[in-house]
């Protein structure tokens, strides 16, 4: 089964997360989200993959993500990170049908 993270190249964590995966051998795809962009639906399938609300994925360092988050509305704020994909914290990998915000990046183990 294919390993994918959803990375920005420019990240220090995502780095990181590479570095962990290559020393274990692990390969796996990638996909610069921020570069791509998501559709809602793959946004709401990595997050119920995660077992994460929109909320708890939120990159709170982006502008206009405190506002996002005292709403509370969980529409609202994927509907956002569809529009602006930096709002959508990383790195996130997936493996089958599980996935995990890797901060910190050790939490990939969980899923191997």
């Amino acid at each position: 089964m294919a390993i994918v993270v959803y990375e920005k190249r420019a990240c220090t964590t995502c780095r990181k997360l590479a570095q962990l995966l290559a020393e274990r051998g692990i390969d796996f795809e990638t996909v610069e989200y921020h570069v791509e962009g998501l559709g809602e639906s793959e946004i709401r399938d990595l997050l119920a993959k995660a077992g994460i609300a929109p909320s708890e994925a939120l990159r709170m360092r982006e502008e206009g993500a405190a506002e996002l988050a005292a709403g509370g509305d969980e529409d609202a704020i994927v509907a956002a990170m569809v529009e602006r994909p930096e709002l959508l914290q990383r790195p996130l990998v997936v493996n089958g049908e599980r996935a995990v915000l890797a901060r910190p990046v050790e939490r990939v183990l969980e899923i191997l």
